[in-house]
This record gives C-alpha cells, sequence and structure tokens, in this order.
C-alpha cells in the first residue's frame, strides 16, 4: 500500500530560479563589456524551418540580447548541403566576436548531425555536444557541459546543498540528457544508477532513490507509488498531448509522495536557455583569460 507524504511536495520554481540567473549573467555581462571592454556572443545555426525549433531560435536570441550580449543568428534553407553547412561553422569558429556556436536540432535528414556537432570548436560549444567535451566531462576534466543536465544540477544543490553520497536515479540514457546528468551527479559524490528502457524493475530502483530526474521522454510514465517518500524530483520531460503539455512524471500522484518536484512548464525549461547564456560566458571568459563567474559551472 503506498503511504502519502502529510503535505504534497514544494514545487522547485525553475522559472524563478531562472530569472535570477539571468540577472547575475546580465551584471557579469556589463562588467566584463565595461572592462576589458569584451561582449560575448552567441550564434545560433538554424537550418530549414521546422516550427518549434524556429520557435527556440528567437526565445534564444531575445534572451542573449536581453542580457546585454551580442546575438547572431543564421537561418539557413533545409536544402543547405553539409560541405555548406560546415563552412558556415568553420567561418564562425574563426571568428573572435563569437564565443558560443549553437546549431539547433533536428538537422533536417540529409545532414549528418555528429559531424556537424563535432566541426564546432570545443571551446565554442555551449550545447556540449562535442565529442572532446563529452569526454572531458566523462573524465573529471574542466568542460563545456550540456545546458539541460547543468541546470538540473543547479536546481538540486539549491535544493539539496550537499548531494554526497545521495541515491540518485537517472531514467534516460540521451547523449544530451541522460548520461551527462549521470557524470554531474557523480562528480558531486552522489550514487548514481542510469535506467533505460530494458531496464528490469524500475519502480524498485525508483523506491530507493533519493533523486530521481525523468529524461525518458514518455507522458507521465514515472508513477507516484515508485517515489520513495520525501525525494527530490526532476522532470525534464516536455510532451505534447491533447491535455496540453506534460511532463515525464505524473504530476498529481508524484506529488503526493515526493518532498520536492519541478513542474511542467515552468521547471527544468527556463533553466535551460539560462544555462545557455551562462555557458556563453563561461566560453567568454576562458577564452580571454578571464576569471570564471562562480556559480555558473559545476
Amino acid at each position: 500500500m503506498t503511504v502519502e507524504l502529510a503535505q504534497p511536495a514544494t514545487l522547485i520554481d525553475g522559472k524563478a530560479f531562472a530569472a535570477r540567473l539571468r540577472g547575475r549573467i546580465a551584471q557579469e555581462v556589463a562588467r566584463i563589456k565595461a572592462d576589458p571592454g569584451v561582449t560575448p556572443g552567441l550564434a545560433v545555426v538554424l537550418v530549414g524551418e521546422d516550427p518549434a525549433s524556429a520557435v527556440y531560435v528567437r526565445s534564444k536570441g531575445r534572451a542573449t540580447v536581453e542580457v546585454g550580449m551580442n546575438s547572431y543568428e543564421h537561418r539557413l534553407p533545409a536544402e543547405t548541403s553539409q560541405a555548406e553547412l560546415l563552412a558556415l561553422i568553420a567561418r564562425l569558429n574563426a571568428d573572435a566576436a563569437v564565443n558560443g556556436i549553437l546549431v539547433q536540432l533536428p538537422l533536417p535528414a540529409h545532414l549528418d548531425e555528429t559531424a556537424v556537432i563535432n566541426a564546432i570548436a570545443p571551446e565554442k560549444d555551449v550545447d556540449g555536444f562535442t565529442v572532446l567535451n563529452a569526454g572531458r566531462l566523462a573524465t573529471g576534466q574542466k568542460a563545456m557541459v550540456p545546458c539541460t543536465p547543468l541546470g538540473c544540477l543547479m536546481l538540486l544543490r539549491d535544493r539539496l546543498g550537499s548531494l554526497s553520497g545521495k541515491d540518485a536515479l537517472v531514467i534516460g540514457r540521451s547523449n544530451i540528457v541522460g548520461k551527462p546528468m549521470a557524470q554531474l551527479l557523480l562528480a558531486d559524490s552522489a550514487t548514481v544508477t542510469v535506467a533505460h528502457s530494458r531496464t528490469r524493475d524500475l519502480p524498485a530502483l525508483c523506491r530507493r532513490a533519493d533523486i530521481v530526474v525523468a529524461a525518458v521522454g514518455r507522458p507521465r510514465f514515472v508513477q507516484g507509488e515508485w517515489i520513495k517518500p520525501g525525494a527530490v524530483v526532476i522532470d525534464v520531460g516536455i510532451n505534447r498531448t491533447e491535455a496540453g503539455l506534460v511532463g515525464d512524471v505524473d504530476f498529481e500522484s508524484v506529488r503526493k509522495m515526493a518532498g520536492a518536484i519541478t513542474p511542467v512548464p515552468g521547471g527544468v525549461g527556463p533553466m535551460t536557455i539560462a544555462c545557455l547564456l551562462a555557458n556563453t560566458l563561461t566560453a567568454t571568459a576562458r577564452v580571454n583569460g578571464l576569471a570564471e563567474p562562480q556559480g555558473l559551472t559545476p
């Protein structure tokens, strides 16, 4: 029998946290623009006319300008060739005004996403997707960290303080969220299990976890009866359903068991763009030999 907590879980307000983070970034940008006179620049590349991608690109451009950075948008037709796209990335790699490069995914089917991502200079890879940054993260070296896992880590640290010794379960093994999330949790001395579509008895794994990060891409997949009382649940999922946007967690049932939970929308989503700006600022500091702002990297 499932025993519900006396009080429902505290909501982790990612939207408010992201707003504070953007405010800090804006202050740092203003400081380095004044002295030593450096303006961070973020270039976003969009190939084709995917509606969702176009919305994301506009949001990123607006957020970049709001914190005082330069925003460079490159919109290419869907029929752009691999050679043309790689040539653009090469120009952006060589452009000193560009500190961060983001290629909006997914790309049209005829383009090789892996080759395109790995063509980005690692020091400008603000998505943290290149194989070099992934390897650096996995081996504990200084890396550019994928934005969504970085945002999740910030929310967890804010809620729990130290993660040392916590039992953490990451549901999902993607290169974008699951794998880097596990690496970040390990680096903070959590004990980490990565679950996926072939994991046996997933509910049992959930019931022992102090931290659950759900990034499996299945609407309302994680059930309340799976959750250890008082656990912190980070819901990365964004799924469009007839009922609207929902996460990978069955929010109402999980909230009755968890100690804290991120809502969808308003949880992890706003953190992703804020962390993109944080990564652009970090990349700018590193290439210019400036002190890195505190609290913006793992």
